[in-house]
């Protein structure tokens, strides 16, 4: 499974100090055997990159190996650059306490397989797995590029009647940077055989859109300039 870095592009650089306490909640965490992070760390830290849930869970995991967590999901090598980063940003900041920044959002679906949804997404949308979690698996993630997707076995309807196409009720909705690079990925979709809810199509309001319909009803439209 690939390790990985998050960046946080222009955003506030969180305060120092929570930092701390977010990598002492990830030490705690595994201490208790909370068994969720151990996707976290497997992802995060390459060390652990091979390991199951159980072997991740088993060895050793100390300060240093959170706070190296928590630097390299706020893009930084390690513990010492982000705090180098840290001092940087404070130094620019002038009066008060600076304002909490989201520096991520990921879309949740209700999938009702989910070996079947991974497949669709890594098969057909060219995504890849981040992690499952649970034997058998009713969570987990998949990302293509900086677009993420979590999904969540549901074992009951999530929606009632056909509202969700009546409705174009979107599941999730993700953006390319420009007009051809969206044509590019949907004539990607298009030889994959994707199932189009709406094929391609320029919007009122200036953007050039499509949607696709997934294994179980979910609407994921995606999205960019109509100019290209």
């Amino acid at each position: 499974m690939p390790t990985y870095v998050t960046s946080t592009v222009n955003a506030p650089m969180p305060d120092l100090e929570n930092l701390r306490k977010q990598a002492k909640r990830y030490l705690r965490w595994h201490r208790d055997g909370y068994h969720p992070v151990a996707a976290q760390i497997r992802n995060v830290l390459p060390r652990f990159r091979d390991l199951d849930d159980r072997e991740v869970m088993s060895t050793a995991f100390k300060l240093a190996d959170a706070q190296e967590m928590v630097a390299r999901q706020s893009g930084f090598e390690n513990w010492q650059a982000l705090k180098t980063g840290a001092k940087a940003m404070s130094s620019k900041t002038t009066g008060g306490e600076t304002r909490p920044a989201i520096s991520r959002t990921e879309a949740q679906l209700f999938v009702t397989d989910m070996s079947a949804a991974c497949a669709f997404f890594t098969g057909k949308l060219g995504f890849e797995v981040v992690f499952t979690y649970g034997e058998p698996p009713f969570y987990g993630q998949v990302r293509r590029d900086a677009g993420r997707v979590n999904l969540r076995q549901v074992c009951e309807p999530v929606f009632a009647g056909d509202i969700r196409e009546r409705e174009q009720l979107l599941s999730a909705a993700m953006t390319l940077e420009s007009g051809t690079a969206l044509k590019q990925l949907y004539l990607e979709f298009q030889e994959a055989g994707v199932d189009f809810h709406q094929t391609l199509k320029n919007e009122p309001w200036g953007a050039r859109t499509f949607i696709v319909r997934g294994p179980d009803g979910n609407l994921l439209l995606f999205a960019g300039p109509a100019d290209g």
